[in-house]
């Protein structure tokens, strides 16, 4: 991956060298479109990024792996990542081992709840 500045997710994943890697990172693209319709899809630090009131997931490629960015979130699943690569805020997965869809679904739900019930404080 280059760190050239990508126009649109789509600039992004075209960039992915990686045939598995580019897999997982769109099918997350469409667990998030599924779950969070609604959330804006941009570029932010130069990968995707989503935003529904606020931050609510980015996703990424690396050489050796690909990360998913459910922010503090992450601390809420402990349990459920045993076994997964994770620092403050951050997933790691192998390429051609895509997080589990149903994990991922209940991350970007507690994300959305989350972000709305700020809103409407």
């Amino acid at each position: 991956m280059s760190r050239t500045p990508f126009a649109s997710v789509d600039d992004y994943l075209a960039a992915v060298q990686l045939p598995e890697a580019r897999a997982s990172l769109e099918r997350l693209r469409s667990i998030i479109r599924e779950e969070v319709p609604e959330a804006e899809e941009v570029i932010s630090y130069a990968i995707p990024t989503y935003k529904l009131h606020g931050f609510l997931c980015s996703f990424a490629a690396f050489k050796h792996h690909c990360s998913f960015f459910p922010g503090h979130t992450v601390r809420n699943f402990t349990e459920e990542l045993k076994g997964h690569k994770t620092a403050k805020g951050t997933i790691q997965f192998p390429h051609d081992d895509p997080l589990p869809d149903a994990l991922v679904r209940s991350m970007l739900k507690a994300r959305k709840e989350e972000n709305l019930a700020a809103v409407s404080q």
